[in-house]
């Protein structure tokens, strides 16, 4: 995370600051994308630049975590064009997710940069945190879950309301693509011939992008 990032850490002794795992299964597996989020800016490759978190410390931590489920592309983004990445708790196979540890009140301004808002205000995370699943909309990413706990700490993530079941699956940007792959290769040191393996044939990108289409794109 870069210096003006920690430059603007802010001490504070509120419920916002407790401390809670967010695990990025999409573009944010990407260190340098995720700096974005938290401090503003522009993502390489992307069209959009964030506003950041008001809170703009660095994570606490960062650990590789695989989840259970799927991850598919849907919908348009206006960030990357094609289709973004929503995880299916129920779908089959595993996840690799990085955990990032961050405050409650960063892990909403993460959200609410998600659904393109600016970040105001926290989350309510009381619902979540008790039974596993609370839906803050009807969009994309405004679902959220807790998907276990690392290290004492609930994991949370937010995805789609409709799992893959409820989907029109949409190819991905080649943009987005390499930032997946970068963030694969950063926390689980992954290869390109198996990232290519593995984003090639998520639902979206199967039968849209070759294995070897996205391997020339990592190259």
């Amino acid at each position: 995370m870069n210096s003006v990032c920690a430059r603007a850490a802010r001490p504070g002794t509120t419920g916002r600051d407790r401390l809670l795992w967010y695990a990025a299964y999409g573009s944010n597996l990407h260190a340098a994308r995720f700096s974005c989020y938290l401090c503003g800016g522009r993502p390489a490759g992307a069209a959009r630049a964030c506003p950041g978190c008001r809170d703009r410390r660095p994570p606490r931590a960062s650990a590789a975590l695989p989840l259970p489920g799927t991850v598919y592309f849907a919908g348009h983004s206006a960030t990357w064009g094609g289709g973004t990445a929503f995880y299916d708790p129920a779908g089959p196979g595993r996840v690799p997710c990085r955990a990032y540890l961050v405050t409650a009140g960063q892990f909403g301004d993460v959200a609410a940069q998600e659904i393109q808002r600016a970040p105001a205000a926290d989350l309510d995370l009381t619902r979540v945190l008790a039974t596993g699943r609370d839906r803050l909309g009807p969009g994309r990413y405004e679902t959220l879950l807790r998907v276990g706990a690392l290290r004492g700490r609930p994991v949370l993530t937010l995805t789609s309301p409709t799992g893959l079941a409820g989907a029109t699956p949409t190819a991905p940007s080649p943009a987005y693509l390499r930032t997946l792959a970068a963030g694969l290769a950063e926390s689980h040191t992954w290869g390109p011939w198996r990232t290519a393996g593995y984003l090639a044939t998520r639902p979206g990108a199967a039968g849209h992008w070759p294995v070897a289409a996205v391997a020339a794109l990592l190259d």
